[in-house]
């Protein structure tokens, strides 16, 4: 099959030589550049011819590989209603993630920022039995988030393209099968693309669901941070359980005391107030390690059964004084609810938390005694750090005290136990294995276990074998493919432009013909007429008028695997140059033999 070449003299693209100013990532920075992609407004792209080109081939990998596990596609409005997502709470719980409009009938609609919901309600309405299952069904479409602030290009974008897949199985054990089949296939597809990968264990967040993985692309810019054992598991920073900490006893540990430590209302402020006034018998200094702090948060719910509108809940989170907490690790241990700190107003409104010195005693369990006088009791949580029967420095809810040797499970209990604080290189891997270490990486596909959530809130059940109606058990499976192509650019780039892998480079080869002379034009045309017969997609730089110069750096910029050069030394030495796009691996061949030559390079 003949493939005709693209001609830079009629081409739709302008090459930039300085980076835009607003582009903070080099994927942003040389997509622009190379004539890929132009900024239409904040976090939103338009596609140019070649970064057309690229992105096809990209859908067409996913394609191939979906259809190849029997999944069939279809394609949905990105403009839905408002009501299934309400039906799932869904509506509330993406908060301002999400755009929202109203039709001219006052309707409420938004523009999807994923299709779980009309998915579900797609195989509702067009199977009720066993018979039709299983069956998995995907689409690639524009998804839409109303991101606060849109950031590296087209890496975290408001409108961006993805891949999302949806299997229906009669049983949890479908599921997992279909679970594994995406899993794999998913594999086949970044390595097809020639794009690094780790599978990390996540959370499945709004989403929902039981088990859930994370594919993300290691690589300095990433937003996500995750977390290698020495096993070589690894885990979002977000999914990390700590290891269960063993008990400690406390047997020798003095009654709990109540100290006067005036102006200690801060950690550093605590340490030195104590070292100054209560030096330990044992002769070490007090250390943040040995403070329990309390952070009041308000967590905020969607509305439910009890709650016709979103409320807000205080809850109190003691972690060790040494370390910081991490909000979005907390956040997803109230999932679906978001958290964030709680105002002035709403701790001056529990007059029980005094400044500085909020402790145990006014908290959770403690609080709910009858003899508390604590009107509103705050549920209270530790840190999975803390062990049970360790003691602690921590406030006494007086202005100006302070506990000393407040022991856990003697003196005070909790609601339960979260992942709340920073992780630290060195912490024990929640496999035993060894120490973790961190790295960066973005998020290129994530895969779910949703089970029965979206099926029993929807209503989506079919008559069993037994003829029992049951619901149907569910996955998901995304991939961003817009994300992924620019995190390709972003590992496949050098100084003087793009390297794209041959797979999905918008041409094989890229033939450039230099000088003046009619007879290098000749020669060129003589190529690129070659290639086309032979099916090889070609680019022609044949603008007549430009300079040797500007269509090598061109050339360099765009970035497909092979540069053949006819020009006026070669020709008239009966050659043609063929390069690497990387520069390696440079050679003059006879020019009869140039298009056979690069059919050998072509993998």
């Amino acid at each position: 099959m003949n493939s005709k070449a693209l001609r830079m003299s009629t081409m739709f693209l302008r090459t930039l030589r300085e980076d835009p100013a607003d582009a903070d990532v080099d994927s942003a920075k040389l997509l622009q550049r190379a004539g890929y992609i132009r900024k239409s407004a904040p976090g939103i792209w338009t596609w140019l011819p070649l970064g057309l080109k690229v992105l096809n081939k990209i859908q067409d990998i996913i394609r191939e590989e979906m259809d190849g596990i029997g999944a069939q596609e279809v394609h949905f409005p990105a403009l839905l209603p408002r009501e299934p997502y309400e039906a799932t709470h869904r509506w509330e719980e993406y908060g301002d993630n999400i755009f929202r409009l109203k039709d001219r009938h006052d309707a409420d609609y938004l523009l999807a920022p994923t299709h779980e919901e009309v998915f579900t309600l797609l195989v509702k309405d067009m199977y009720s039995s066993y018979k039709d299952l299983p069956v998995t069904l995907y689409q690639i479409q524009t998804k839409y988030r109303d991101e606060f602030r849109p950031r590296a290009g087209l890496i975290r974008g408001r409108e961006f393209i993805m891949k999302d897949a949806y299997s229906f199985t009669v049983d949890e054990e479908g599921m997992r099968k279909a679970y594994l089949d995406e899993r794999s296939a998913y594999e086949r597809i970044f390595q097809r693309l020639d794009l690094k990968y780790v599978p990390v264990f996540a959370m499945s967040g709004p989403m929902g669901g039981s088990a859930s993985e994370e594919f993300l692309a290691p690589m300095p810019i990433g937003e996500d941070t995750f977390a290698l054992a020495p096993s070589g598991k690894a885990w979002n920073v977000e999914a990390l359980s700590t290891p269960e900490v063993p008990e400690v006893d406390y047997s020798s540990i003095p009654a709990a005391q109540k100290k006067p430590t005036a102006h200690a209302e801060t950690i550093d402020g605590m340490v030195e107030r104590a070292n100054e006034l209560y030096p330990r018998e044992d002769g070490r200094q007090w250390q943040a390690s040995d403070i329990l702090k309390n952070v009041v948060i308000a967590v905020k719910h969607a509305p439910d059964d009890e709650h016709e509108e979103a409320w807000r809940e205080l809850v109190a989170i003691g972690v060790p004084g040494d370390r910081q907490i991490d909000m979005k690790r907390l956040e997803a241990q109230f999932a679906p609810s978001e958290i964030e700190e709680a105002t002035a107003e709403e701790l001056q409104s529990h007059a029980e938390l005094v400044r500085g010195y909020i402790g145990p005693m006014a908290l959770g369990p403690q609080a709910r005694r009858e003899d508390s006088g604590i009107a509103e009791p705050i549920r209270y949580f530790l840190d999975a750090h803390i062990a049970r029967g360790s003691a602690w420095f921590t406030g006494a809810d007086e202005h100006e005290v302070d506990y000393y040797d407040l022991v856990y499970g003697r003196d005070f209990e909790v609601d339960g136990t979260v992942e709340a604080v920073e992780v630290r290189t060195g912490d024990m891997s929640p496999d035993g294995s060894g120490p973790l270490s961190f790295e960066r990486g973005v998020e290129i596909g994530q895969v779910f276990q949703l089970g029965l959530k979206y099926s029993e809130a929807l209503g989506l059940k079919v008559l069993d074998q037994n003829g029992k109606t049951v619901p149907v058990w569910m996955g998901c499976y995304g991939i961003g493919v817009s994300r992924v192509l620019a995190c390709i650019a972003e590992t496949h780039h050098d100084d003087s432009g793009l390297a794209w892998p041959e797979a999905i480079a918008p041409a094989q080869v890229h033939v450039v013909a230099t000088g003046k002379d009619a007879v290098a034009f000749e020669a060129a045309e003589r190529l690129v007429n070659e290639l086309e017969k032979r099916g090889i997609e070609v680019i022609y730089d044949d603008r007549p008028k430009v300079s040797p110069g500007v269509k090598f750096k061109d050339a360099e910029l765009i970035g497909v695997p092979f540069i053949a050069v006819a020009g006026r030394d070669t020709v008239n030495n009966g050659t043609i140059e063929i390069r690497d796009r990387n520069g390696e691996d440079k050679v003059a061949v006879p020019a009869q033999e140039a298009a056979q030559e690069l059919l050998k390079r072509l993998s």
